[in-house]
């Protein structure tokens, strides 16, 4: 005859046995309609995002693109200009053979041989096969060698506490960030960046975002609309941000 302390045990152990598989089962009924796109989707060396600026559409003086992409990562000052993160900057360039003086917004360049990732002594900068470079906080140690390694100086340290985030773009003392193309609108499936939006609302469309394999969209038409370059071709790193207009 069993013992009725087993046999409860037994019971326990089917009924927790069915409740454990239920919790698995559950997710399997919810309409696939309902899953999120495109975060199902794995990124792919297919799509190759990137930020074409037509600077003589960019106007001196106007930082919408600035206080848009401030508002949208949460990079809330200290009024330190020395130490506040900027993700994106606006800066003047001077020709010194014609005295031109050019407007232009400065963000990280996504390179296709970033030579951030190649410092990085723990794998924290890193470039997605989609193009996006990004910085890893869990496994950046701080040691800023790729602000060091960057020509355009588009990388920021974190130096203070902080007390303002987002939920949508984390920091963390002590770790270096940059732009990342807005990354959590991309995957979720905007098709425009926070820095774009806030230059067309203004009415200058001087930023233009988009997939450069997709040669019908608004990065790729702009491109194919007025002869581009990249800053400090020199250096061969096949940056995805691109200049047209000088």
């Amino acid at each position: 005859m069993r013992n009725s302390a087993e046999l409860t045990r037994r019971e326990f152990i089917v009924k927790s046995v069915t409740a454990i598989s239920a919790v698995y089962i559950i997710p399997d009924l919810i309409p696939k309609a309902v899953a999120a796109k495109p975060l199902d989707l794995e990124v792919s060396a297919k799509t190759k995002w990137a930020i074409n600026v037509d600077v003589n559409k960019c106007v001196d003086g106007c930082t919408a693109c600035v206080e848009a992409c401030v508002d949208e990562n949460g990079l809330y000052g200290f009024d330190r200009p020395e130490t506040d993160s900027q993700w994106i900057r606006k800066l003047q360039i001077k020709d010194i053979k014609t005295d031109k003086v050019t407007t232009l917004p400065m963000m990280c360049q996504h390179c296709e041989n970033p030579p951030c990732v190649d410092v990085c002594p723990t794998g924290a900068s890193f470039r997605r096969e989609d193009g996006i470079v990004m910085v890893n906080q869990h496994t950046c140690i701080g040691c800023r060698y790729c602000m060091m390694a960057c020509p355009f100086k588009a990388r920021s340290f974190v130096h203070e506490n902080l007390t303002e985030q987002v939920t949508s773009a984390p920091r963390g003392k002590g770790c270096v960030e940059s732009c990342n193309l807005c990354v959590n609108r991309i995957d979720h499936g905007s098709e425009t960046t926070a820095c774009e939006e806030a230059c067309m609302k203004e009415g200058h469309h001087a930023i233009t975002f988009g997939d450069l394999a997709d040669p019908n969209s608004r990065v790729s038409l702009a491109m194919q609309a007025k002869p581009s370059r990249r800053l400090r071709e020199d250096l061969k790193l096949k940056q995805r941000v691109t200049y047209s207009g000088f």
